[in-house]
């Protein structure tokens, strides 16, 4: 790799030629390619990291535009899923960094592929079921990751080494209940705030690659609206069931079923329990004497008595129009079959 276009971020001297060639050899993955994922992209793979992949399970919409901004207007317009949409972007920007986009959930029967062969970890997602899931796997696989969340004008940041300080699950014990925690639906989030926690996320990456001593050892608060930035100490807990006991609850659980509202969106996520592969254009042959069917690259897309379905080739299919998780999983069951 060319290092000479990064010649100012070297003369910064905690980074130096040193660290930028260890960037160069890096291999990142950032699991979600919205609002943070965004912005933890684009800069570092301006920042000159060799390789990203990227996952990200859903496409861009018009409301996405002000916060996400790796895409526009003709990316919504043309239903390009958002893995696919980031890379083509970040390739533009800097086409020395390898880009691999995955267009798919990432669960616990997914990040061990996802994870393969990457040096760090950085959370982008916007729900604690993922998070726990990518903690259970740093910690067992002994692989640092960076968790941020964002939320109105405030946002959080911690940096995890597994065996070197607490881990995701010494802060939250257990996931929170479902419907006691605000969710950008709700809450609402600015852009400002997701550009600076997504910033600190690049640079605790960075951190991680070039000089790990530097990082960050607490959790970082920011209110972006208050001005206000403050650090608080994270203790590890000897009886944490992830990184005290080692139990990976979240990697193990059985394969059901899940139905979940993507956060961001009006879509519905339904992934059928199992590996599966199906044929999208046997499905779309099906399907077509009862909807309206288009059968593209990745996906196929039908709609009928009002709902929207995309169906990827795994058997993932984001339903739009049903107005409940219960309505969403019913018309997939008539329609697509469980």
């Amino acid at each position: 790799m060319d290092l000479s276009r990064y010649r100012r971020q070297m003369l910064y001297p905690g980074l130096g030629e040193a660290g930028q060639e260890k960037l160069a050899l890096a291999r990142v993955g950032v699991i979600g390619c919205g609002a943070l994922g965004s912005f933890v992209a684009a800069e570092l793979v301006r920042g000159g990291v060799g390789f990203m992949r990227l996952v990200d399970r859903d496409f861009p919409e018009l409301s996405n535009l002000h916060r996400q901004i790796l895409y526009d207007e003709q990316d919504v317009s043309a239903r390009t899923p958002k893995a696919l949409a980031a890379a083509r972007k970040l390739r533009a920007a800097n086409h020395q960094v390898e880009i691999e986009p995955v267009v798919e959930d990432l669960n616990a029967f997914s990040i061990e592929e996802f994870a393969r062969g990457l040096d760090v970890l950085v959370d982008a997602t916007d729900n604690f079921a993922t998070r726990f899931v990518i903690n259970d796997y740093a910690v067992r696989q002994g692989i640092p990751w960076v968790h941020g969340g964002v939320l109105g004008a405030s946002g959080v940041s911690l940096t995890v080494v597994p065996g070197e300080g607490p881990c995701f699950r010494c802060l939250y014990p257990e996931p929170p209940a479902p419907g006691s925690v605000e969710t950008c639906e709700t809450a609402g989030v600015l852009t400002p705030a997701v550009g600076v926690i997504g910033s600190i996320e690049a640079a605790e990456v960075m951190k991680l690659l070039a000089d790990p001593g530097s990082r960050n050892r607490g959790l970082l608060t920011v209110d972006v609206w208050e001005t206000h930035f403050e650090v608080v100490e994270i203790e590890r807990l000897s009886n944490c069931p992830t990184c005290g006991r080692r139990e990976f609850t979240f990697l193990e659980a059985e394969r059901e079923f899940l139905v979940d509202q993507i956060c961001g969106s009006d879509a519905i996520q339904i992934v059928p329990p199992g590996a599966s592969s199906i044929s999208l254009s046997a499905l779309a042959e099906r399907l077509a004497p009862v909807a309206r069917v288009s059968l593209r690259e990745l996906y196929l897309e039908a709609e009928t008595e009002g709902i929207h379905f995309t169906i990827f080739g795994d058997g993932r299919t984001l339903v739009t129009g049903a107005d409940s998780a219960e309505r969403a999983r019913s018309v997939y069951d008539r329609f697509i079959g469980s």
